[in-house]
């Protein structure tokens, strides 16, 4: 549809609005008594035959989908947040003038009807209406289903529209919404306590990621938006609490893909007494119950890389230390390989890195690079290299390596967990060390929280922490392609000039404007 065309019958609806409000006829009542929804009253006259009546009244409304006057009796189909019915009006038992108003209606505007129940010669199930009422006038013509909505840019940037015209997106976040219900419960029924961490931080930290900042006018200060709720679930666990966990927004100022998005939404949890491995038990039994509760199944296809696979959450997952991986999926044992032979492997395979080289920064990078878009069915990755991250415990057996665990489906990481460090020493040389790293313009090293520091030295129990990304878990468990699917409003780049669909927005709300004045 191009820009004149639809200039122009949103003046057509302009035009009708300013001729119903002259009739005496409210465009955009207060409310409505609606009883049903249209899923409901299908699949309770299902048994109808053709032709058949009731006398069952119902009260239904929704949006406009198809629209057919055919002089005494006109046929229209509304949507609902369930689905779709028909309605049936005829001239003669709604009144001469009330039928009149139908002609002042069009495709997008929500309307209510009562009536009765029946079932059409064609065998659909239909609302026959004694009463209607428009409930609200639209003045946008919606877009052609198989044209503007099948375009993902347009999808994600007008939601709304996606959500009108395809039942199945409405069904993905009715799906996501149960699977948060899930996870939710999962930690409650574990006995853990549901906790708020300030999304507004003095100091970043808890992960390495590049914050957003912001200002708050009343002190003058620069403050960060979290990157991570950690360091403050921590806090709770050295007060006292021993089972802790938040579902919360964070904002990492990074790159944006199929599987990153500036605004996101995590489960962290803490625990007392237990380490890395009892959070591996939480992650598969959490995934497992929350799969079953949106799919009935722990199983859910997917195409990964043009191939359709089959994933299967079902508990227990495999488990692998990163050096394992290497040697399975890149063919390389680095378990004996030295700090040269480390270098020439980063060379070989043109992996460059900043800062001071390390084995252990090598395994690290070469398992990025050469391991995780393998990593296909639910797996766990264990043992990382202790250059990782600060805030881990180094591991009890092996030498340079820590007790931490990524969870990997689909080629991404879903879940990072440790054996929390608890040594306030260690904790400040290792903070200390990241904070000299971020003077030196390591973007992603946060700076040192003394208050933090502060409360781990009047003793933290052993604690065992876990991280869940909410948004990659909803795309692995329904199916999605990307983590755009599975969020409402992704954060988008703003449209060029060239997109014709915000070269619309832009004429057409000055059109409305001027019609609405004259």
């Amino acid at each position: 549809m191009g820009i004149e065309e639809e200039n122009r019958l949103i003046k057509e609806r302009v035009d009708k609005l300013k001729a119903l409000r002259e009739l005496g006829v409210n465009p955009y009542p207060y409310s409505f008594d609606k009883t049903h929804h249209a899923k409901d009253i299908l699949s309770k006259y299902d048994k109808l035959k053709p032709e058949e009546k009731t006398e069952d009244n119902v009260s239904v409304a929704g949006r406009i989908m198809t629209l057919r006057n055919m002089g005494k009796a006109t046929f229209l189909h509304i949507q609902d947040g369930s689905g779709k019915i028909q309605l049936y009006l005829r001239k003669d038992d709604v009144g001469a003038d009330r039928y009149k108003l139908l002609k002042k209606l069009d495709i997008g505007d929500i309307l209510g009807a009562k009536g009765d129940v029946f079932k059409t010669k064609t065998g659909e199930t239909s609302v026959y209406v004694k009463e209607f009422s428009l409930l609200s006038k639209s003045l946008r013509p919606l877009p052609e289903k198989y044209h503007g909505l099948q375009d993902k840019e347009t999808r994600y940037r007008k939601r709304y529209l996606d959500l009108i015209f395809n039942p199945d997106v409405r069904e993905v976040f009715a799906k996501r919404s149960r699977m948060v219900s899930a996870v939710r419960d999962y930690f409650q029924d574990k006995g853990f306590m549901e906790v708020d961490t300030p999304a507004l931080q003095l100091i970043y930290g808890g992960a390495n990621a590049k914050p957003f900042m912001t200002h708050i006018n009343a002190w003058d200060m620069k403050m960060y938006l979290s990157i991570s709720p950690e360091l403050y679930l921590k806090r709770l666990i050295v007060g006292g609490f021993e089972k802790v966990f938040t579902i919360c927004r964070n904002f990492r100022n990074e790159g944006v893909d199929k599987s990153h998005n500036p605004e996101f939404t995590m489960l962290e949890c803490y625990q007392s007494w237990v380490d890395y491995n009892e959070m591996m038990r939480h992650v598969e039994q959490c995934f497992e119950h929350a799969c079953m509760k949106v799919n009935n199944s722990t199983k859910v296809r997917h195409i990964y890389n043009g191939e359709e696979v089959e994933l299967d959450f079902k508990a227990p997952w495999k488990r692998m230390t990163m050096i394992e991986s290497l040697e399975k999926f890149a063919g390389i044992d680095v378990s004996t390989a030295d700090e040269e032979q480390m270098e020439q492997l980063l060379t070989n395979y043109n992996i460059e890195y900043e800062g001071g080289f390390t084995k252990g920064l090598a395994i690290q990078l070469l398992f990025e690079e050469l391991v995780e878009d393998k990593l296909i069915q639910p797996i766990h990755i264990t043992d990382h290299p202790k250059e990782s991250t600060p805030l881990c415990k180094a591991h009890r057996d092996m030498p340079g390596l820590i007790e931490r665990f990524e969870s990997f489906c689909l080629g991404m990481e879903l879940t990072n967990a440790y054996s929390e460090l608890n040594d306030p020493v260690i904790q400040r040389e290792l903070l200390e060390e990241q904070a000299k790293e971020l003077r030196g313009g390591a973007e992603e090293a946060h700076p040192m929280d003394e208050d933090f520091i502060e409360a781990i030295e009047y003793g933290m129990t052993p604690t065992g922490g876990l991280g869940i990304g909410i948004d990659r878990m909803a795309l692995c468990i329904l199916g999605a392609e990307s983590i755009r699917d599975v969020i409402l409003f992704p954060t988008m780049k703003p449209a060029g000039k060239e997109t014709t669909v915000e070269q619309q927005d832009d004429e057409v709300k000055d059109d409305i404007k001027d019609s609405l004045k004259r």
